[in-house]
């Protein structure tokens, strides 16, 4: 190769380098920007959403959750946009449809951080309230399953546990409230009302369907109390599950029961009363 030819090869060489230079530069500039771009979105997005403007919201979490698909924040605030966005006991076809959505959005999350605990609850939470209207038990277990969840990744976290026996409480108390009606329909001039105790064969069924699920709610309420000392709210659950487990006791029992029930809400109003007071003084 004579001198010219090696020159213009190494002119070629240095030619194409910079070209490549070139296009990673506007690749990686374009990258950049639409990152940016991304940010301010969910900025954008995040004071719609505080200021309770959830439809221009959703857009602006979208359209930054396309520019930048990492963006983690963008995925969250989407889906608990949707999640605010939907109406518990409001069965509507639209309103079914953004709890959905709401659903998909968390799961979204999941497929890229499967231990997002936020994600996580956001799908315990919304299948929880779409389960209420109509009644779907189903829908209850599988809400129970994401609390569940997060307990295996934090064991130390309370809410969990209160949620599993909120569910367990919810159950076990319908099935209760249902085999009380379809008693006093067949039993016309022999009612019982709520707090009456159930008759022996009533009793004995409602066992054998519930009193697992009453003493997995009763054992999650304890571990939650035991986490939180003051945690009333649980404490309260612990009460109506209480109720229910006493319905699956003989009289003497059931006294007993009842008498911890009570005493478990005296102690509600008492942690109560001191929030309040303590709240007052500040």
């Amino acid at each position: 190769m004579n001198a010219n030819a090696f020159t213009t090869a190494n002119r070629f060489k240095s030619s194409s380098a910079l070209a490549a230079i070139a296009v990673l530069a506007v690749v990686f500039g374009a990258s950049g920007c639409a990152k940016l771009k991304a940010r301010d979105l969910l900025n954008k997005g995040v004071a719609s959403f505080r200021n309770g403007q959830y439809d221009a919201a959703i857009e602006d979490f979208k359209q930054a959750k396309d520019l930048d698909p990492s963006l983690m924040n963008a995925r969250l605030y989407l889906a608990t946009a949707y999640a605010t966005e939907y109406i518990p006991g409001a069965p509507s076809d639209e309103n079914v449809r953004v709890g959905q959505q709401a659903v998909t959005e968390f799961q979204d999350v999941l497929s890229v951080d499967a231990g997002n605990v936020s994600a996580i609850d956001g799908i315990g939470s919304i299948l929880f309230q779409m389960a209420g209207t109509p009644f779907t038990p189903d829908k209850f277990e599988e809400s129970k399953k994401y609390h569940m969840k997060h307990i295996s990744l934090k064991p130390d976290d309370p809410d969990p546990y209160y949620w599993v026996g909120v569910v367990d409480w919810t159950l076990a108390y319908r099935a209760n409230a249902e085999m009380r009606q379809r008693y006093n329909s067949e039993n016309p001039k022999k009612q019982i009302k709520d707090a009456d105790p159930l008759p022996e064969k009533m009793r004995t069924d409602f066992t054998q369907q519930y009193g697992s699920m009453v003493d997995e709610g009763l054992k999650m309420l304890d571990k939650a109390v035991e986490l939180r000392p003051d945690y009333a709210d649980a404490m309260a659950y612990q009460s109506l599950l209480l109720r229910q487990k006493a319905d699956e006791s003989d009289t003497a029992t059931r006294a007993s029961i009842e008498k911890q029930a009570d005493g478990l809400l005296d102690k509600v109003k008492e942690i109560k009363q001191k929030a309040a007071e303590n709240a007052a003084k500040s």
